[in-house]
C-alpha cells in the first residue's frame, strides 16, 4: 500500500525536476541575450551592491540548515528538524530583505530600467530568481506551520513515516537548493561582469 501511494505521488517530483528545468532555460536564454546585448551601443557597466554578497552568504548558510533539518527529520529528532526548518525559513526572508536593500543601493545610485541597459538586466535577474525565493519561502512556511502544529512526538512521528510527508520535504529540500545554486551561479556571472561595490550604504 505505501509502494502504491508513493508511486501515485511521482508526479510531484517530476513536475519539480520540470520546473527546474524550466528555470535552467529561461535564465540561459536570459544570461545568453545579456552577453549579446553587452557588445552593443549604450551600455555601462555597474558595480554590484557589497549586499549582494552578503545575501549570497546568507542563502548558501540556508542550504546547510536545511540539509540539517532533513537529517533530524529522518532520525526523529523532530526538535532540532523545527529549529533548523525555521532558522531557513527566516534566512530566505533576510535574503529577500537584502535584495531589497541591494535594490534600493543601485536606485539611489541611479541606476534604473530605462537607459544603460546593463542596469535593466541586473534588476530582471535578480528579480525573476527573487520569485524563486518566494515560492521557496512560501512551502517552508507551509511545512513549518505543519511541524509546529505537530509538537507532541508520536504525531510527529505519524506524520514522519507517511511516505507522501516525507516526499513533500525531499521536494522542498530539492527546490530550495536548486534556487540556491542558482543564485550563486547568477551572483558570479554578474561579479565576473561587473565587479562589486565595496561601500556598504545604510
Amino acid at each position: 500500500m505505501s509502494n502504491f501511494v508513493t508511486k501515485r505521488r511521482e508526479p510531484f517530483r517530476f513536475m519539480v525536476w520540470l520546473g527546474i528545468a524550466s528555470s535552467v532555460t529561461v535564465f540561459t536564454m536570459l544570461l545568453v541575450t545579456y552577453v549579446i546585448r553587452q557588445t552593443g551601443s549604450g551600455w555601462v557597466n555597474i558595480k554590484l551592491p557589497m549586499v549582494f554578497l552578503i545575501s549570497t552568504g546568507v542563502i548558501v548558510l540556508s542550504s546547510f540548515t536545511l540539509n540539517n533539518a532533513m537529517l533530524a527529520f529522518r532520525h526523529e529528532r523532530f526538535g532540532n528538524y523545527r529549529t533548523n526548518l525555521a532558522t531557513t525559513l527566516g534566512l530566505g526572508i533576510l535574503f529577500m530583505l537584502l535584495q531589497g536593500w541591494g535594490w534600493r543601493e543601485l536606485i539611489l545610485a541611479g541606476v534604473g530600467l530605462e537607459g544603460n541597459p546593463a542596469g535593466g538586466f541586473i534588476y530582471i535577474i535578480s528579480g525573476i530568481h527573487l520569485l524563486h525565493i518566494l515560492v521557496g519561502v512560501i512551502f517552508l512556511g507551509i511545512v513549518l506551520a505543519e511541524a509546529l502544529a505537530r509538537r507532541p512526538y508520536i504525531d510527529s512521528f505519524v506524520y514522519s513515516v507517511n511516505p507522501p510527508n516525507l516526499l513533500k520535504i525531499k521536494l522542498i529540500t530539492l527546490y530550495w537548493h536548486f534556487v540556491d545554486i542558482l543564485w550563486i551561479g547568477l551572483f558570479l556571472f554578474l561579479l565576473v561582469h561587473h565587479g562589486i561595490n565595496w561601500r556598504l550604504s545604510l
